[in-house]
């Protein structure tokens, strides 16, 4: 490979190649298949914290949306004095507005050399021997409009990863779209009056706290990664562009080859439990805070 990360990349595929081969007498052609899944789930797991991390402030983000609204409404014709409240409002809650984007940039580089890996026909000058072997009978190098076409036996495996992907994206909308009114109904904890009015930045309550604003539907939706970049869409984004945006990886995955569509599958999995992990760990999290 000629690019930035045709080294890592030769690292990693050396490792998978091994493990393919270790794995083959236990699971013969399924092997890559299996692979592909390990290393996909392994690299997501180093990257966990970063997730949480950018879950949190993602939530941080729909609590403060209100907030954040209202001194909008307020400073519309003062830019200055607008940028130094909003700042003094993340101060205040100890994020800012990165939070929740800054540790899905971190974990890009990563799961970049593992998507090239399954997508690129060669490595470090040689044939990817990985994309030689096959799931169902289909090479995991072949495209989905490439070979005997959509409509043959092997494009319906295609179509079948492609479904589960796309049911896999519209589960993690869909929790996305729960989490966001989930996350929103805490703004009144933080906008408290005596917070508030410390600070200057609570005017009209009904400004502050207007449900509208915080929860519209479809803000919070979003897989990962691929799934992960629709949480990190800011609350003024077009609903319309939230809920189509998770489905761009089902575009992607449908001009890529199918080693790399099996690993979209299995990183968007991963991001939905991770995802669905948070919002039952942030559940009891403020259950118990509000019972204590």
């Amino acid at each position: 490979m000629t690019s930035i990360f045709g080294v890592p990349v030769d690292v990693v595929y050396r490792l998978v190649s091994g493990f393919t081969g270790v794995l083959t007498p236990v699971l013969g052609g399924a092997a890559a298949v299996a692979a592909i899944i390990a290393l996909t789930v392994a690299v997501r797991a180093i990257v966990m914290p970063l997730s949480f991390r950018a879950m949190r402030g993602q939530a941080v983000q729909a609590r403060l949306a209100p907030q954040l609204q209202a001194l909008r409404t307020r400073y519309a014709k003062e830019p200055e004095r607008l940028q130094r409240e909003m700042t003094a409002l993340y101060k205040q809650e100890g994020t800012s507005m990165f939070a929740g984007l800054t540790p899905i940039l971190l974990q890009w580089p990563l799961l970049s050399v593992v998507y090239l890996l399954f997508r690129s026909p060669r490595v470090a000058g040689k044939p990817n021997t990985l994309l030689s072997h096959d799931l169902l009978g289909v090479p995991l190098g072949m495209h989905w409009l490439s070979g005997a076409g959509p409509a043959s036996l092997q494009g319906l495996v295609f179509v079948g990863v492609l479904a589960l992907l796309a049911g896999l994206c519209w589960l993690s909308a869909r929790l996305g779209r729960l989490m966001t009114p989930a996350q929103a109904t805490m703004a009144p904890a933080v906008g408290a009056p005596g917070k508030a009015g410390r600070s200057g930045k609570a005017s009209a309550p009904g400004k502050a706290s207007a449900p509208g604003k915080a929860s519209a539907p479809g803000k919070g939706g979003g897989s990962g990664r691929s799934a992960d970049v629709a949480g990190a869409i800011p609350p003024g984004a077009s609903g319309a562009l939230v809920r189509v945006l998770p489905y761009l990886t089902v575009v992607i995955a449908a001009f890529a080859p199918l080693a790399a569509a099996v690993y979209l599958v299995t990183s968007t999995a991963w991001s939905l439990a991770e995802r669905g992990l948070f919002w039952r760990t942030r559940g009891r999290a403020n259950r118990s805070a509000a019972t204590g």
